[in-house]
């Protein structure tokens, strides 16, 4: 018996060449990464998604609008890997290209990619989570977008506590490469409210464009495949 899923359960070609892009990302910056064991415990949760996302592939399809969003949250996520988050020379590529430093033009005094990431988290991956509420909770209305904003800031929480006992467990450089403070006693908090604000702003342009569209894509979607599932 063939128990394949069906072929419009697959991603489409885009998705399949951009995940192809994305592992050969992340396969030329995991070769020499600045901090091997900082590398690799920050991929452990990376790990954890992909096999989760495998598992789960013939039982649940994310649209391919998700998936490019995770792809591009995860190709972020393989660049502060390599250089540890703290360390990512993003004004050095500014520099180079404008011969200017984006940290003196905005007054920063701290090495900023590790926000940025915490505040795409919010921003890319809001419609996904959306996406799982849709079609598993059928949620719609208010609940369709307040559950995926709550859920967003959760699990930044979440992540907060698991940098902290990583960081507790470990000690040493490893932990603090880890918890990428630099110094900043409130760099969890500020990095839970820019989650916060990317998943803020994501949920009210998504909610915008159905309001444009008069009709939610991603709820028609979710129907789609579970009608699918029923036959």
């Amino acid at each position: 018996m063939d128990t394949r899923p069906p072929l419009q359960n697959l991603p489409g070609t885009g998705v399949r060449v951009a995940a192809t892009l994305y592992a050969v990302l992340w396969v030329w910056l995991g070769i020499a990464p600045s901090d091997r064991s900082a590398w690799v415990l920050e991929n452990a949760l990376v790990a954890g998604l992909v096999l989760l996302l495998w598992l789960v592939r013939n039982s649940f399809r994310f649209s391919d609008v998700s998936l490019y969003l995770i792809l591009a949250f995860l190709a972020l996520h393989a660049v502060g890997s390599h250089y540890t988050y703290s360390e990512v020379p993003y004004d050095a590529w500014f520099q180079s290209l404008t011969g200017h430093s984006l940290n003196e033009m905005l007054g920063w005094q701290r090495n900023h990619f590790d926000r940025l990431v915490h505040f795409c988290y919010g921003l890319l991956l809001v419609y996904p989570i959306r996406e799982f509420f849709l079609r598993v909770v059928e949620v719609r209305g208010f609940w369709g977008y307040f559950l995926p904003l709550d859920v967003t800031l959760s699990t930044s929480a979440l992540y907060e506590l698991i940098e902290w006992g990583a960081a507790e467990l470990f000690g040493g450089d490893l932990g603090m490469h880890y918890l990428g403070t630099q110094g900043d006693v409130w760099d969890a908090h500020k990095d839970m409210a820019l989650a916060a604000l990317g998943a803020l702003i994501a949920v009210l342009i998504i909610a915008l464009i159905n309001k444009k569209l008069q009709h939610d894509p991603a709820w028609e979607w979710s129907h789609k495949m579970k009608s699918q599932a029923y036959h």
